[in-house]
């Protein structure tokens, strides 16, 4: 436990972009936009950390991340986010600029599975 509270200090005085394993590492920073099945509006997100992809039934909420898999594509990603949910996300990372994003778990107490792209659209 007192590791993983070290461990988390030192993430947060680590920049965003140094935190970014693997292929998150090539994604840009700037407004993303989120589409569900069949092109529907999900939402929008200033993305500064390429991990709140992992987390998109939560938001830009303050949750802790562990990477469980990576490769040169993609990163599964399993978060929590205390009060509020957990999640195993695997992120499809296509180019800088679009992400897939395949993910499950629980929202307020209640089960979620969502497939969505992340496409930047611009700057902040």
């Amino acid at each position: 436990m007192r590791a993983s509270i070290v461990l988390f200090a030192i993430l947060l005085a680590v920049p965003a972009a140094a935190q970014a394993p693997g292929p998150l590492a090539r994604v840009e920073h700037g407004q993303w936009q989120l589409l569900g099945a069949g092109g529907a509006a999900l939402g929008t997100l200033c993305l500064g950390d390429p991990l709140l992809l992992s987390q998109p039934r939560h938001g830009p909420q303050p949750c802790s991340h562990e990477i469980l898999a990576a490769d040169e594509h993609s990163v599964t990603v399993g978060y929590v986010c205390p009060g509020m949910g957990r999640g195993r996300t695997l992120l499809r990372i296509e180019t800088p600029r679009l992400v897939q994003i395949d993910s499950q778990g629980l929202q307020n107490g209640a089960p979620f599975a969502l497939r969505a792209e992340a496409r930047k659209i611009g700057p902040c």
